[in-house]
């Protein structure tokens, strides 16, 4: 994912309520969100170039996704994937502190990321440009290409977003991704200083992300109540016309 917008237990119905774009090359290849054949309790898409995913959940309730820190400077050719970062967790059996904890001591092996990971219950948050392991409090988050919260005018447009569409009690997943679908850019005032160059830096400005070769290509929306039950969204998006198709999903979560 290139942008995460989330209320973590912040609201009297629903313990999470999430929606995110996934940012990607036009040629990547990548399979929509299913239930894996090798792993039937784990609902995510499939990048099928390195094997990974970029966001999934468990019908125990295990939950993972990431961003990449935009560092064009120090870019490692032989990294491993990111992606297997969020396919570990989902597929294994340690809990989210113990995870992280392993992954610290060695996540500068990895090309830079922000990576999200635990349960309805207890999120957690790390990333190999952090400092430390921190537990996701309370409140409406957002995450793109930098640490977590830093506001980059698309993550605090999406917060404010995001707040108005709980306060107006019209709370669906067919209206977050609408949501996520913004694709007005920053004016130049707001623009971060990433290293690419001023005009590449007002192209991934949007929420939503359109240019020649790379963009937003897939909308994804979560809701889970305080009893555990899961509505889970996705809108892929073709990219000649960005019409979309879309899969929905529901469940409720099991114990682990």
């Amino acid at each position: 994912m290139c942008l995460i917008l989330f209320s973590f237990n912040n609201h009297p119905t629903y313990q999470l309520i999430l929606g995110a774009n996934r940012d990607e090359f036009h040629q990547r290849p990548a399979i929509p969100a299913n239930f894996w054949k090798d792993h039937p309790e784990v609902l995510g898409g499939i990048d099928t170039e390195a094997g990974g995913t970029w966001m999934g959940i468990s019908k125990t309730g295990r939950i993972a996704m990431i961003t990449n820190y935009r560092d064009l400077s120090n870019i490692k050719a032989s990294a491993p994937s990111r992606g297997h970062l969020v396919a570990d967790f989902l597929t294994g059996q340690q809990k989210a502190s113990e995870y992280l904890s392993v992954l610290n001591p060695i996540s500068k092996n990895y090309n830079g990321y922000n990576l999200l990971v635990g349960t309805p219950k207890q999120l957690y948050y790390q990333s190999n440009y952090g400092s430390s392991i921190a537990s996701i409090t309370p409140g409406i988050h957002g995450l793109s290409n930098a640490l977590l919260n830093t506001p980059w005018h698309k993550v605090e447009k999406g917060k404010k977003a995001l707040n108005q569409l709980i306060e107006s009690s019209k709370i669906n997943t067919n209206n977050l991704l609408d949501m996520m679908y913004d694709e007005e850019l920053a004016i130049d005032k707001h623009l971060p200083n990433t290293g690419i160059g001023l005009e590449k830096e007002r192209i991934l400005s949007p929420m939503f992300i359109k240019s020649n070769g790379y963009g937003s290509r897939c909308s994804t929306a979560i809701l889970i109540t305080h009893e555990g039950k899961v509505e889970f969204s996705e809108r892929t998006y073709q990219l000649t016309d960005f019409s979309y198709s879309e899969k929905h999903y529901q469940f409720q979560l099991q114990q682990e």
